[in-house]
């Protein structure tokens, strides 16, 4: 059900028109098959799968409401959205919520004041999203000069989609080692039906076509290339950019690009997207772990598909953050006030996948939400040890310039990173060893590109930066399913003083907490001060070094 109400905002002393737009899910299991090869339990939206795409422009308010028909828990997560001035709405699952109890229903406002451009919905409790609860969230600009850039929008959302729940799945993967293929690997969604059934895109001479990606990954990573055609990269991840001309994208788990692409003026020949599936991190066997799909651009219906020669990744200009630059012409956040470096770490199993963590523990709910902890300890909230090592808290003081090293030197697989509340500066990445041939590359001139989602290559290093301008508790984590599972995340707690001060708990979120069985108060343990009596010890991981350092 969509339903839209219009009412004044004023800003400025300027009126402005904006909607409150409404949406509904009602979400519950579908016994459906998405792929054509197998039907299982899925979790959708209104009795559908795909969910449809929500559309809004910027200044509206989104009213999204989840009634939860399932059997467990439910949250939902605006991916990218900053959810600024309400960090309870972020929808992480035992960290900024308790969930929504099955048979009740709960109503996320998001702002977007202060943001547009290419986003998604997803659940963000347990393995809800990867088994289907996801969908695109495109937030039109309404700047006249962008709008003037190109004539018609076109989404392209890509998936993985495996062939069981992903709880049966886990099962699975504890019976192989985590490099080799699983005997069930997944198949590619494109605007969500297989992708072997894609449909055209119909291109009119000369017409400018801006291409939302959206990766609605959970696992793979994904390739887009348009051979004959120039790409000019406009937005990564919510962020405009100055137009940069590439030949491709390449878009791990989570990560979202707009591209303008001009159509040629003639009707000759027709052309082929193409999307290859892959990952890096389990054997390659091409046509199993390596797929490659190709979408028809109909220039003409009776014209052929013009062909290209094959070539190799090296010789392709892939879209790169730190060769490009934010429209907005923000510059490098300094001086650095706080420097962290947090090393993803595994404890291996001989079979499946190992434990992981960025930083000393692998990380784990606790039975008090951080959020909690941060809004009623008082002055404790500023102190680490209030909150359980597995949360791997790391508190920010309100407005510190902040520089995060995310090293990934041992774990022999790529991972991603994902940032809740922030778009973040890439500023840097180079070789964890000292003995390696990788090259340092840092941005270019003085305005680092932003955005919040990355990929950690094997052996490598990523500095970013953010302003801790957005109190609240924000999760920051591996965007692969089954690492996040596994504990490889970390919280940031940003300016608890300010939260106490500002933010205002929706009663319906405490309520669910007492429903579920949580304590709404105290520190991780809900006791007073460090007792952490009755909390799970957690799982200490030793390896590369991690630090956190004031910088003057």
């Amino acid at each position: 059900m969509l339903a839209y109400t219009l009412f004044v905002l004023f800003a400025g002393g300027l009126q402005a028109l904006a909607a409150r737009v409404q949406v509904t899910w009602d979400v519950g299991y579908l016994n459906i098959s998405r792929d054509g090869l197998s039907k299982w339990r899925a979790i959708g939206a209104n009795g559908q799968l795909p969910i449809p795409p929500i559309y809004i422009s910027q200044g509206d308010v989104l009213e999204l409401t989840a009634i939860n028909n399932l059997d467990k828990p439910l949250s939902l997560h605006a991916h990218g959205l900053f959810q600024r001035n309400s960090t309870f709405y972020d929808g992480v699952g035992m960290a900024t919520e308790c969930g929504i109890p099955p048979g009740a229903q709960f109503t996320y406002i998001i702002e977007t004041r202060d943001q547009c451009g290419t986003f998604w919905v997803h659940a963000h409790y347990g393995t809800e999203g990867i088994d289907g609860l996801r969908t695109a969230l495109i937030i039109h600009d309404q700047d006249p000069q962008l709008l003037d850039e190109y004539d018609e929008d076109v989404l392209l959302t890509l998936e993985d989609w495996g062939h069981e729940p992903y709880d049966d799945h886990i099962k699975m993967l504890q019976t192989i080692a985590e490099v080799d293929m699983p005997p069930n690997h997944p198949t590619v969604l494109i605007n969500g039906i297989n992708a072997n059934l894609s449909q055209p895109i119909r291109f009119l001479p000369g017409r400018r076509y801006r291409l939302r990606v959206i990766s609605m990954s959970f696992t793979y990573w994904f390739k887009v290339r348009l051979p004959g055609h120039t790409m000019q990269v406009i937005e990564a991840d919510g962020i405009s950019s100055r137009p940069s001309v590439v030949d491709g994208l390449d878009l791990c788990p989570g990560q979202r690009y707009s591209v303008i692409i001009t159509a040629k003026e003639s009707l000759e020949f027709n052309y082929a997207l193409n999307v290859t599936f892959y990952n890096d991190f389990i054997v390659d066997i091409p046509g199993l772990t390596t797929l490659y799909h190709h979408i028809p651009i109909v220039y003409h219906n009776n014209a052929p598909v013009k062909t290209y020669p094959v070539i190799e990744d090296h010789e392709v200009i892939w879209a790169d953050e730190l060769a490009m630059e934010p429209r907005d012409e923000q510059i490098l956040l300094e001086p650095v006030d706080q420097h962290i470096v947090r090393s993803v770490k595994a404890l291996p199993k001989d079979l499946g996948v190992p434990i992981y963590a960025f930083g000393n523990y692998s990380y784990a709910p606790v039975p008090v939400l951080p959020l909690f902890t941060a809004l009623t300890t008082g002055d404790l909230a500023l102190l680490p040890s209030t909150y359980a090592p597995q949360l791997n808290a790391i508190i920010l003081q309100h407005n510190h310039i902040v520089e995060l090293e995310l090293r990934n030197p041992d774990s022999v697989i790529v991972h991603t990173f994902h940032s809740h509340g922030h778009a973040f500066q890439v500023v840097e990445s180079g070789p964890v060893h000292k003995n390696s041939s990788i090259p340092v590359k840092r941005f270019k001139g003085r305005q680092p590109m932003r955005r919040d989602t990355i990929t950690l290559a094997l052996g490598q290093y990523v500095k970013v930066r953010i302003q801790a301008d957005n109190p609240g508790v924000w999760f920051q984590h591996c965007h692969q399913e089954q690492h996040n599972l596994s504990g490889l995340g970390f919280t940031l707690i940003e300016a608890p003083d300010v939260m106490q001060r500002t933010l205002r708990m929706p009663s319906e979120m405490m309520e669910f907490c007492r429903m579920l069985g949580h304590p709404t108060q105290g520190n991780s343990a809900g006791r007073a001060g460090s007792d952490m009596t009755g909390i799970e010890q957690p799982i200490a991981i030793s390896g590369s070094a991690n630090s956190i350092s004031d910088t003057v």
